[in-house]
């Protein structure tokens, strides 16, 4: 069961990490020369699919995580530094999404709908900082995932 847990949290990570990374890093800077229309057409059509995983992938690292520490580690008195920080890290990561979500996504989504594109840049603006928080907080847990373990 263990196993399992594990692969359903790392699957989680990738997922969201990494879709974080690709729409930071790759989508952004390719969309940059679309007109606005098209751009922030573009930026709603991703989101819409990505932001459903991204809720997946908090249920997944959220269960997932909480079971390998109790079920394993025998809770967080067991649990080594590296766990506390990714747990920190972890729940710092979910609060901005569910801000970014009920906040600022909800009113991107409004205003390119409606075509006012000043106030959907305006949204799409503030969903661009959050991530750009978002982003190395979770490289940081992924990083800290994988070799926290093996610290001294």
């Amino acid at each position: 069961m263990t196993a399992i847990a594990l692969a359903l949290h790392v699957f989680g990570a990738v997922v969201w990490v990494g879709g974080m990374f690709a729409a930071y890093m790759c989508l952004r800077p390719a969309a940059g020369p679309l007109e606005p229309p098209q751009r922030l057409t573009l930026w709603r059509a991703f989101f819409a699919k990505f932001l459903p995983w991204v809720w997946v992938s908090v249920v997944l690292l959220l269960a997932s995580g909480y079971w390998i520490l109790f079920a394993t580690m025998g809770g967080f008195r067991g649990a080594g530094v590296h766990i506390h920080i990714m747990h920190t890290l972890g729940w710092m990561m979910a609060v901005l999404f569910f801000w970014l979500f009920h906040g600022p996504w909800l009113k991107f989504k409004r205003a390119v709908d409606a075509k006012d594109f000043p106030a959907a840049a305006a949204q799409l603006n503030r969903i661009r900082q959050i991530i750009m928080v978002n982003l190395p907080l979770g490289l940081i847990v992924v990083i800290v995932g994988a070799s926290g373990r093996y610290w001294g």
